[in-house]
């Protein structure tokens, strides 16, 4: 499967919404209740009831933070793909920058340029693993001379 095979444009945007929202409820989820059960009270009980607590109190916020994210990277991603009419690496890495830069825009400009900097950063990592590991898995599939026993 070609890494760019995904939903057409307009779809693509709500698919990223939903994404977006499970894996910051998921990640949000884990992340709150070991924090909730470290920072709960005393004795095995109250801890337990304190991550639960924490969990179902912040965890869709998060998941609603995550799909923000992930429906205004998807949104300008589709709009580079039908200004340059082609999907490569350069539309993600930019358009995680640009996600990353205006969700930070409240905070002034070093912050927006922090976070562009930094989204941009992460996602380039990204696409360079999926590179790597697409011409490691396709070097397996290569001719290879034959070998003769003498």
């Amino acid at each position: 499967m070609d890494a760019y095979d995904r939903e057409p444009c307009p779809m693509r945007v709500m698919d990223d919404i939903g994404s977006g929202f499970a894996l910051g409820l998921i990640g949000g989820g884990i992340f709150q209740a070991v924090e909730g059960f470290r920072n709960g009270p005393a004795g095995f009980r109250r801890r337990c009831n304190s991550a639960f607590q924490s969990a179902t109190t912040r965890a869709p916020a998060i998941g609603g933070t995550f799909a923000v994210w992930g429906g205004l990277y998807a949104a300008i991603e589709c709009t580079m793909v039908g200004i340059r009419k082609k999907e490569d690496p350069w539309n993600t890495i930019t358009s995680s920058a640009l996600a990353g830069g205006i969700l930070a825009a409240r905070k002034g400009l070093r912050s927006m340029a922090f976070n562009a900097f930094g989204s941009a950063a992460c996602m380039a990592a990204f696409e360079a693993y999926g590179w790597y590991s697409e011409y490691r898995s396709a070097e397996k599939f290569r001719p290879r001379a034959p070998k003769y026993d003498n």
